[in-house]
């Protein structure tokens, strides 16, 4: 048994779970609805406010890992219904500016043209001080959001240009020596 997927998730006031005949799981809460598919595997159990998950009898040899998977995922989307996940990435170089029109940002990144992004799959985007902010109530969206527009400009080791992360620590790397002891 997994140990993750033995502990309880305790459900906060306003936020409901409910489970289908399919093993379709769908948590109801004051920001939203999220819903996930659990492998017929693993049972999912709902009982007095707290939701426990096991293993069924005929599971087989994939079953411990997905027993602590799913515990995850269902703790994630409890979380995300009720306080939403945030991720914010620093836009740094000379002349990068990064502005929001409607569902969408535009990036000036030193490239010929302007790059946009667009909102999706319920993540939106906060703009301020080339800061975005992406936002959301589903954890795997807002990672996967973020993760899209960091790709546009990865950082450039020299002098830290690029997207990052703002909990992410850039290592430059030393330039050029200085040229003493070359050719006479």
């Amino acid at each position: 048994m997994s140990r993750i997927g033995k502990l309880p998730i305790h459900l906060p006031q306003g936020v409901s779970v409910d489970v289908d005949a399919n093993n379709l799981v769908t948590v109801k809460g004051p920001k939203g609805t999220l819903t996930q598919q659990v492998s017929s595997d693993i049972k999912v159990n709902v009982e007095n406010g707290v939701v426990t998950l096991s293993i069924g009898e005929h599971s087989n040899d994939g079953s411990n890992a997905k027993h602590g998977l799913y515990r995850a995922l269902l703790h994630n989307m409890v979380v995300g219904v009720t306080e939403e996940y945030k991720k914010s990435l620093v836009v740094n170089g000379v002349g990068y500016k990064v502005t929001k029109q409607g569902n969408k940002i535009v990036m000036n990144l030193g490239l010929s043209h302007p790059v946009e992004v667009m909102e999706e799959n319920g993540v939106r985007f906060e703009v301020k001080d080339n800061i975005v902010t992406c936002i959301g109530i589903s954890k795997e969206a807002v990672g996967q959001l973020a993760a899209k527009v960091r790709a546009t400009r990865p950082i450039e080791p020299y002098h830290g240009y690029g997207i990052r992360y703002e909990s992410e620590k850039v290592n430059l790397k030393e330039g050029k020596a200085s040229g003493k002891g070359g050719k006479k």
